[in-house]
């Protein structure tokens, strides 16, 4: 694959604790010369970025982030006002202890209600892949598409591990119609990236692909 076409496969992410305003300017720069799907930052920047960019690479922000442990109208006001400050994208991360408990009717009902915050922008849901079961793992697939996410998204990049080649081809094998999938956290190559979209995957969340791309000279 060439490396312009992987390109587009990118969330060109930056989500630092440390992040400050010109370092996000500078995602959205390299977002826009690069042809990224988008930029994934901070939501405090949101309304700066989009406001920067005026439609030349499309904002994605986190909600809920990293943990995920917030309450469901928390991270339904937090997506609404990410979309009203100009957001096209948004990760959500479940609530994980849930998951563990058992009570899926109350994860899918959190998608939903974020789903139905973020209107006819993307909602991807990040199920933090490194702390599930593969049961778990097969359940999500189910689960966020009933609550109706356009993606599952396997890592924050802030917990114990990120995207594996085998959660991907476990996501592909179990996903229903019309679910997509990204894989973020970990991807530091051209052949991780190449690697993650020919198992499945539709996004890669990752700063290092456009690294590699600035190395090249492109």
């Amino acid at each position: 694959m060439d490396i312009k076409d992987l390109l587009s496969y990118v969330d060109h992410t930056l989500l630092k604790t440390t992040a400050t305003w010109e370092q996000i300017k500078v995602i959205c720069d390299e977002g826009i010369k690069y042809g990224t799907a988008s930029v994934c930052i901070p939501p405090c920047y949101v309304k700066q970025a989009a406001d920067y960019v005026n439609g030349s690479v499309k904002i994605c922000t986190v909600i809920g982030f990293p943990n995920g442990y917030n309450t469901a109208e928390v991270k339904a006001f937090e997506a609404e006002r990410a979309v009203a400050e100009g957001a096209d994208e948004i990760d959500m991360v479940i609530n994980v202890g849930m998951i563990k408990a058992g009570d899926l009717a109350a994860v899918e009902d959190e998608i939903r209600l974020v789903k139905s915050a973020c209107g006819d922008k993307i909602l991807k849901v990040i199920v933090e892949t490194c702390l599930l079961t593969e049961e778990e793992k097969i359940q999500m697939c189910g689960i966020c598409a009933k609550g109706g996410a356009d993606f599952i998204k396997t890592s924050t990049g802030f917990s114990t591990g990120g995207a594996t080649l085998e959660d991907i081809k476990l996501f592909a094998k179990h996903v229903p119609s019309g679910l997509m999938i990204k894989a973020a956290g970990g991807i530091s190559s051209i052949e991780d990236g190449e690697a993650f979209i020919k198992l499945g995957a539709h996004r890669l969340g990752t700063s290092r692909i456009v690294n590699i791309a600035k190395e090249f000279g492109i």
